[in-house]
């Protein structure tokens, strides 16, 4: 029987063993796409307890917590800091086969060198230890990031945000990589005429100038974008159902424009003629400037009304959705393409039934003018955990390169999630390893090493180029 989280965690066989830590072990992290706060990074703030650091913000174990029974003050709520701690403490000993018993343990042990097991008995002595460090100034925020060997993160940000924390890290000359990423999904939120309206509002007084037209519209968000460019960033990002590929005219777009901008209410197909016609718009901007975009698909947020009522987004009420995803997918990239404006391009499913569909469809525009232009991204969400994760891996190895995949990302609030890379690189290492001893693959350690550490570090390095 192996011990729990021993050295060789997740490595079943003595290849795996050799992979892992001759060639992944050490390498740096580069994390493309997380909700990290840059004023938090910038200004390298140091929490005061491991709540704050670990609690505030995570709704993977807020949902745990709730399926648990524990009631709301103690996870959104008024209750304390400790009381929280001592809460999700409680819960942990129910997650098992669950990756937050994987995830929570790891943590412990990589940033603090804990290894007691947590749960109610534990817990006090747990908290006090590790709010103990906390307070210590190896573990702020970058001495956080530190300790995972962080080499960049790209942060995600609305267009009208003013970068000044990203600026002010820049004139530091700090050794980390803290980059943006420009995220518009409010900028094409026509499903709500009011708020899409305030957006646009608040867009005017960001560039100074009147939008009283699509045209003025659309030089507004050039005008964010050009300014996202020159603050360093190379990616963007969106959180879409699906894809938005409908035909539409010029015409159609400035008078569907001209309703937005009129309060009145548009009708479902101006809604989806819309939306697509922003996102040419701002792929065709990320093309123009040799950006990296990225396309999140497949949540179905904000289920329970009542909740998001009394919490608001992003606290915990969404899943996974069952959207029809190839057909509008391969059109919208069709276009691109057509007219040679389609930039390099990650793909995010969130339902592991489309696995294989995003895994042959990014074969239909890799063109070969660049290795991996059109990349499956990594098991997202609800599948960033082992069985998700073997699941994406596979899929991408039998219908496209594995060796080609820029590797995983945190996607995470938490600056002590960063072990997941680790998680990932482990995974990587068992899969290989497994083939080898098998004789799947040929006891070539050092090319299957090559590859191995192309997939975890070295081609997000080059295909990002930050």
């Amino acid at each position: 029987m192996k011990p729990f989280l021993d050295e060789n965690f997740l490595l079943q066989n003595k290849t795996a063993e050799k992979l892992y830590h001759n060639f992944a072990k050490s390498l740096p992290i580069i994390d493309y796409h997380n909700h990290l706060i840059p004023e938090q990074i910038a200004n390298n703030t140091q929490f005061s307890n491991i709540s704050q650091v670990w609690l505030a913000g995570d709704h993977y174990k807020w949902r745990a917590m709730r399926a648990n029974g524990v009631d709301e003050k103690y996870i959104t709520g008024v209750a304390s800091d400790y009381e929280k701690f001592e809460k999700w403490a409680e819960t942990v000993p129910y997650t098992l086969r669950n990756p937050l018993y994987h995830w929570t343990h790891l943590e412990l042990q990589r940033y603090f060198g804990i290894t007691d097991l947590l749960s109610g008995k534990t817990a006090q002595k747990i908290y006090d230890d590790c709010s103990a460090k906390l307070q210590t100034p190896e573990y702020s925020v970058r001495g956080l990031l530190a300790k995972m060997n962080v080499e960049a993160v790209c942060t995600t940000d609305d267009p009208l945000d003013s970068l000044n924390f990203h600026q002010q890290l820049v004139r530091e000359g700090a050794n980390l990589k803290m980059l943006p990423a420009f995220r518009p999904d409010k900028a094409m939120n026509s499903d709500d005429v009011e708020g899409l309206n305030e957006y646009i509002d608040k867009l005017e007084s960001v560039v100074n100038k009147t939008i009283s037209s699509f045209q003025d519209y659309i030089d507004a968000l050039k005008s964010r974008h050009d300014y996202f460019a020159d603050h360093g960033c190379s990616v963007s990002d969106h959180g879409l159902e699906q894809i938005y590929a409908e035909d539409y005219t010029e015409i159609e777009i400035k008078s569907i424009f001209d309703k937005i901008r009129g309060k009145q209410e548009i009708s479902y197909q101006e809604n989806l003629k819309f939306k697509s016609a922003m996102l040419v718009y701002f792929a065709e901007l990320d093309h123009e400037k040799g950006w990296v975009q990225q396309y999140h698909l497949g949540a179905l947020r904000n289920n329970n009304a009542r909740m998001l009522s009394k919490l608001g987004p992003d606290t915990g009420w969404d899943s996974i959705g069952d959207f029809s995803q190839a057909r509008m997918l391969s059109k919208f990239l069709n276009r691109l393409d057509t007219q040679d404006k389609l930039a390099k391009t990650i793909i995010y499913n969130l339902n592991p039934a489309d696995n294989e569909l995003i895994a042959t469809m990014i074969g239909n525009f890799n063109d070969g003018s660049i290795a991996g232009k059109v990349q499956f991204g990594s098991a997202w969400w609800f599948l960033d955990q082992k069985d998700g994760m073997i699941k994406q891996l596979n899929a991408l190895s039998n219908m496209g390169l594995l060796s080609r995949m820029v590797g995983m990302l945190t996607d995470s609030r938490s600056f002590l999630s960063f072990p997941r890379h680790e998680y990932f690189r482990r995974i990587v290492c068992n899969l290989f390893g497994e083939d080898i001893e098998n004789g799947e693959l040929p006891n070539d350690l050092e090319w299957v090493g090559k590859i191995v550490q192309d997939i975890s570090y070295f081609n997000a390095k080059n295909y990002f180029k930050f």
